[in-house]
């Protein structure tokens, strides 16, 4: 399937030095699905909506400080392909080209509607995230946005002291208080409400209700409800009965990694923060991936996660990387994770964790194993 009926011309152009007031506004008089920015008459990013509403850069900024480097795509690409162009460029709007004209552009949501029919094979449990990062209600708002940035992700499922899910809280709840204050304060110096606003309990801003999904709901029904309900993840419970139960977290972004498996149920890899890839390429990434996991004839990979992070500190100029890589296979999931300075060290590190993680995944299946033969043969006496 390619995304030729599901791309769409509806796209309005800026360009780079457009003020990000003007941008706005012609978010709020336009609702294009997305926003194409230009410099000198050549394709340099795409705006979506929601970071756009989301961010509190003033009005007077240049629209380039918000773009982000989306690649190009044909109008005639595999959907496959498209979801991993979208999942690695951390976008939910890329440009569509038609030879070398650009033609259009195509959204993440147009790209789950065009397949939701085809979601129904799939349980939630399948794909969603398991290993799950919460926060307490009584939890600092400064504590929350850590771990947002620390982890990579959009969403914390808050829980009270007995573990039991009472609210979420996303970048988006934060976003949107730090506006409503700045509107009602006005401007000048904020910085002692910046403070008040770290220091507020997390149940101040967390959504409550939750909405949720549960683990043998079809991925169908659950993206359903996140196009209904205009959110991007839901957390799942184990059951509607267990519904205060935390069992994993499902975002579209979860769904778009699904839609990269092959007509061989594998997985491409998936690269979050490719931005940061310096003296490594992305076929090095696979390939050593791949390396690893053949360490273990038997463990077949669906789906190969790599996660870059940045941090403050430097070396000469390089930033001190940390690298998080994490395989879902048929034996279960293993990881690794390690820090260098620049992607290419910080990757092999991690690499070199995982592949211990990988032998003793396989120690430990061969012990399971050994044990096995023996209780057969003792009952065999």
């Amino acid at each position: 399937m390619d995304i030729a009926d599901i791309a769409t011309p509806e796209y309005i152009e800026v360009d780079a030095d457009e003020r990000l007031g003007k941008v706005r506004s012609i978010f709020d008089r336009e609702n294009p699905k997305g926003l194409i920015v230009t410099r000198d008459g050549e394709y340099a990013g795409v705006i979506g909506e929601r970071d756009l509403i989301r961010s509190r850069i003033e009005d007077d900024t240049k629209a380039s400080v918000l773009m982000k480097s989306a690649p190009r795509v044909d109008r005639t690409e595999d959907v496959r392909e498209v979801a991993r162009v979208l999942v690695e460029g951390g976008t939910k709007v890329a440009p569509v080209y038609e030879g070398e004209n650009l033609w259009g552009i195509v959204t993440a949501d147009a790209i789950l509607e065009a397949v939701l029919d085809s979601l129904d094979a799939l349980t939630v449990e399948q794909i969603q995230t398991e290993e799950v990062i919460s926060v307490g209600e009584k939890s600092h708002v400064g504590q929350a946005i850590n771990r947002l940035r620390e982890h990579g992700i959009s969403r914390l499922p808050v829980v009270d002291d007995d573990g039991s899910l009472v609210g979420v809280l996303t970048t988006h709840d934060i976003v949107d208080f730090v506006v409503r204050d700045a509107d009602r304060q006005g401007r000048g110096d904020r910085r002692g409400d910046l403070d008040r606003m770290l220091d507020l309990p997390v149940y101040d801003l967390m959504t409550n209700p939750v909405l949720t999904t549960t683990s043998d709901a079809t991925v169908e029904d659950a993206v359903r409800t996140m196009l209904d309900n205009d959110v991007s993840g839901l957390i799942v419970t184990p059951s509607e009965e267990e519904d205060d139960l935390v069992a994993g977290v499902l975002t579209k972004t979860d769904v778009l990694r699904a839609l990269t498996f092959t007509e061989e149920g594998q997985m491409d890899v998936q690269i979050t923060n490719v931005a940061l890839l310096d003296t490594i390429a992305r076929e090095e990434i696979v390939e050593g991936i791949t390396d690893v996991a053949d360490k273990y004839q038997e463990m077949q990979v669906h789906h190969a996660h790599v996660r870059f992070h940045e941090h403050k500190e430097k070396l000469r100029g390089t930033p001190l990387i940390q690298c998080q890589i994490r395989l879902r296979t048929n034996r279960g999931q293993v990881a690794g994770s390690g820090e260098g300075y620049g992607a290419d060290h910080a990757f092999h590190v991690a690499a070199d964790t995982l592949e211990r993680n990988v032998l003793e995944l396989k120690g430990l299946i061969a012990d399971e194993q050994y044990r096995g033969q023996l209780l057969r043969k003792l009952g065999e006496l």
